[in-house]
């Protein structure tokens, strides 16, 4: 009974296919350069944590690799003048389906053409 329980417990999110362990800085958003500093990381299984131009956000991403469903969980409420690209990011993240990770790169999109390139910073 051990061995299935440790089959249910295994994380199957994108952590575990390369981007755990990491901290993933914002690049670009549909081909244009992303105006402001935002970064991902995938601190736990389920959980992402989205340091956005004024906020650090929490969020969960519960689906298998290589889908992508984020849940925003938390948020600090500071203002700044960066806010405006914060929400596009945020609401980007929110309709984002499919992870992809090669190497120091990583790719979120979805099928209505929304593309997000990340690199892994060193």
């Amino acid at each position: 009974m051990a061995a299935l329980t440790n089959l249910c417990s295994r994380d199957e999110t994108a952590r575990a296919y390369g981007a755990a362990d990491r901290l993933w800085d914002l690049q670009e958003v549909n081909g244009v350069p992303f105006p402001a500093n935002a970064t991902l990381s995938f601190l736990a299984a389920e959980t992402i944590t989205i340091q956005g131009p004024c906020n650090r956000i929490t969020a969960s991403n519960t689906v298998p690799y290589p889908w992508f469903s984020v849940t925003l969980v938390s948020s600090t409420k500071r203002s700044c003048p960066d806010l405006q690209h914060e929400k596009s990011l945020t609401n980007a993240l929110e309709r984002t389906t499919v992870i992809e990770i090669l190497d120091n790169v990583m790719i979120l999109s979805n099928t209505e053409n929304l593309n997000m390139v990340f690199i892994a910073a060193d």
